[in-house]
């Protein structure tokens, strides 16, 4: 008699996949995306990385860059431009234009042409041999709160093209056979503000896709990777399918919406998004050919994060579809030629990502609404609430770039308010504490609270916006923002009221003023005692207003959440 380990028998090509095991792989690809999520938040030195988790990884098709799956601890808006990324860096390999893949490797990118965002969401992608064969790609995205360019933190409000917003990199090797090039690194550092501080960063986010490949090699040698293949297929197909049933679902025809975004940041007229939504049979078709044309300023999309946007959207709406390529194969989206959603070199782009991302988002789910409505909110809040301060803190002898996102409201459902203080549509990133902001930077915030009265009225009120003052402490600093919604406030449906809109209030030398463009500026010089005042949007409502239950009006009034008067104006109450 022997003793030893159990080992589970390795599935042949030739042995049907059976359904458990399909769900252990399924689980186990998961897994490892989730393992590279919380290895690169937790090795981060940026607070935006590591408590804010403004970050994604992935797993794509070594020939098509096609999404494998990605972490469930990642940003959304990333799913698909990473997918477009990966499949852009194969092309330009294949085109000779990028050196060709060896173990080891990793490559950076942040062309926001090349399936990206903006400037400051950095791309690493990683190769994976199996048997000296290449299998997959890992790739991962990070925010870093610098990138160069003409103000702190990379959101300029007012850059015309895209090389004042920061370094522009294609993809190349930063780590040649498991070594950083020591050469672009020090191209990288000497194009950034606090550049001692990215190496922290960089490592981060090479260790992640490290603990990525180890995992994954975990399941090539428990299943083979031919088996993998062979599930990898059939999870995307199954994706494919259940989404296809979702779609069949929705009543055949033409649903129209349109979102607004405030500015360009160097116009100061709304941009106008016009969505046209056909589902026809087990298909949805996704046209913006009537949106405003390109922009002067950096509020222009690129064409990976406007599909990206519409994933998203879907998935809001569908979230029981296991994302991966195949949850996008039923949905077509006519590329929108001719305008700021299709952005093309050199149009700026620093707010595409953040704030035109949610736009988009946002007129997916006003148009679907009307089609199923017990399947989709009000508008969210609907900004990330970008804020990035630099300057020198003569404490510490040193510089800093602060960057901080904030929440906003949800719009009301068919069962329930809108979330309170939720994330940005785009994402499941979070307010970094305040207390971690205090410690790493010369601020202190007067105020940090919930703002009352912001949801839009319905039968389903909006969820509250934020309201914080942050305060400088010592020397000077420059404060630049991109936000959005401070025009409009989000948009309430079926009968409801829209949100507040976003307000943001400079406070300096005992006088207050607010941007031009309302929701972005920059470049603005503020001193010690000066403050910065923001308040967040603030859910749309669902319904009639009138149709709302007297007790929940009564049970928001006794919370301080709405005055009476304002109860008495927004829903009739009488108390």
């Amino acid at each position: 008699m022997t003793t030893g380990t159990a080992t589970a028998a390795r599935p042949t090509d030739a042995t049907p996949l059976d359904a458990l095991t399909l769900a252990v792989i399924q689980a186990g690809l998961q897994q490892v995306c989730n393992e590279m999520d919380i290895a690169f938040s937790r090795s981060a030195f940026s607070p935006v990385i590591a408590e804010a988790d403004d970050r994604a990884d992935g797993i794509y098709d070594r020939d098509t860059g096609a999404l494998i799956a990605q972490g469930e601890y990642g940003l959304p808006v990333f799913v698909g431009t990473m997918q477009h990324s990966t499949a852009e860096i194969i092309r330009l390999i294949g085109e000779g234009r990028a050196g060709a893949p060896q173990p080891g490797d990793i490559y950076i990118v942040n062309d926001p042409y090349l399936g990206g965002t903006h400037l400051m969401d950095v791309r690493f992608a990683k190769p994976v041999f199996v048997d000296g064969a290449l299998f997959c790609w890992l790739q991962n995205t990070g925010h870093w709160p610098d990138i160069g360019g003409m103000v702190p933190g990379g959101f300029s409000a007012k850059a015309t093209e895209v090389e004042q917003e920061g370094l522009r990199l294609p993809p190349v090797k930063l780590f040649k056979k498991g070594e950083m090039d020591a050469e672009i690194f020090a191209i990288i550092s000497s194009n950034i503000r606090v550049a001692e501080q990215r190496i922290g960063d960089i490592k981060a986010q090479a260790a992640a896709l490290l603990v990525g490949e180890t995992r994954l090699m975990e399941l090539v040698r428990r299943y083979g990777a031919a088996t993998l293949d062979r599930a990898i297929a059939a999870i995307r197909a199954r994706s494919a399918t259940r989404m296809r049933a979702e779609i069949r679902q929705i009543p055949d025809g033409v649903y129209r919406a349109e979102a607004f975004v405030d500015s360009d940041g160097v116009v100061n007229e709304p941009l106008r998004i016009a969505l046209a939504v056909t589902k026809q049979g087990e298909q949805l078709t996704f046209d913006f050919s009537g949106s405003s044309p390109p922009c002067k300023g950096p509020m222009n999309s690129v064409i990976a994060t406007t599909c990206s946007a519409v994933y998203l959207g879907v998935k809001h709406i569908f979230p029981d579809v296991p994302i991966n390529a195949g949850a996008f194969e039923p949905l077509t989206i006519v590329r929108p030629v001719g305008t700021f959603l299709d952005a093309r070199y050199p149009r700026p782009v620093s707010g595409c990502a953040a704030e035109v991302s949610q736009r988009i988002a946002e007129a997916v789910f006003l148009a679907l609404v009307q089609a199923i409505p017990d399947k989709v909110t009000a508008a969210p809040a609907g900004t990330s609430g970008n804020f990035a301060l630099g300057g020198f803190d003569p404490a510490k002898q040193a510089g800093y770039v602060m960057y901080k996102i904030t929440g906003g409201g949800y719009g009301g459902n068919s069962r329930e308010d809108g979330l309170t203080n939720g994330c940005s549509t785009i994402g499941i990133s979070k307010t970094a504490p305040i207390e971690v902001m205090e410690q790493y930077y010369p601020v202190l915030f007067r105020r940090f609270a919930l703002r009352e009265g912001s949801g839009g009225a319905g039968e389903r009120r909006g969820g509250f916006g934020v309201h914080y003052e942050m305060e400088l402490l010592r020397g000077e600093a420059r404060a630049s923002f991109v936000m959005d919604h401070g025009r409009f406030g989000p948009p309430g449906v079926l009968g409801g009221g829209d949100g507040a809109p976003n307000v943001v209030k400079i406070h300096r030398n005992g006088t207050m003023t607010t941007p031009e463009h309302l929701s972005k500026d920059q470049d603005i010089v503020i001193g010690v005692g000066d403050r910065v005042e923001v308040m967040t949007p603030g859910g749309g409502g669902y319904g009639d207003p009138a149709k709302r239950d007297p007790a929940l009006i009564a049970r928001d009034v006794t919370r301080g959440y709405y005055t009476a008067d304002e109860a008495a104006a927004l829903w009739g109450w009488r108390g």
